[in-house]
């Protein structure tokens, strides 16, 4: 695995600001993965955002905004026919294509039941789950997502433990992972 390392983040994963701040962090230069999505995922983010989140407007539009010129390689677009060809869950078929069409040998999503390795196959691509992909980033290249996490405890006027500790609320088994590694003592309530 590279740094143009192509991986399709899920809407699950965008939707989740600590996840996707860490994620996108992480794939900056020096990036240890390309990010890839489409229009649809893209969509659905902000959907998520503004409905289930009840974030404002403006704020959706300011993060889609700052992704899409932070990152314009990401964005793939895709055919119907291309998604119609794909046999995975439904909902998530334009995920399935967006791999495809973007070279993305892997997907992050908490979805994985709607990706089954029948319909994963015959186009080489697989999932995981985002903590278990943040711990595969983290042994490839631990210095870089310790620096990363530590960047965006000091933006947030954290702590890295204090940080930590509440990407475990979405991800706890690299937030464990990365504890016992590093020596660190996560705080109980998060902060």
């Amino acid at each position: 695995m590279n740094a143009n390392f192509r991986v399709v983040l899920d809407a699950c994963v965008l939707a989740n600001f600590g996840l996707c701040d860490f994620f996108l962090t992480l794939a900056e230069t020096p990036r240890l993965f390309q990010p890839v999505w489409n229009l649809e995922i893209l969509n659905e983010v902000q959907r998520t955002q503004t409905g289930k989140l009840g974030w404002p407007e403006g704020l959706s539009g300011s993060w889609r905004a700052a992704v899409e010129s932070a990152f314009p390689e990401a964005m793939v677009t895709v055919q119907e026919s291309l998604v119609a060809a794909c046999t995975n869950h439904e909902k998530d078929r334009h995920v399935l294509a967006t791999a495809i069409r973007g070279h993305a040998e892997l997907i992050v999503t908490n979805n994985l039941k709607h990706f089954p390795a029948e319909a994963l196959k015959p186009w080489d691509v697989c999932t995981c789950h985002p903590a278990d992909y943040l711990i595969t980033l983290y042994s490839l290249n631990a210095g870089v997502v310790v620096a990363r996490l530590e960047e965006i405890a000091r933006k947030r006027n954290r702590t890295p433990e204090q940080h930590l500790a509440l990407l475990a609320r979405s991800v706890p088994s690299f937030a464990a992972h990365l504890a016992e590694a590093v020596g660190w003592e996560l705080p109980e309530d998060g902060l």
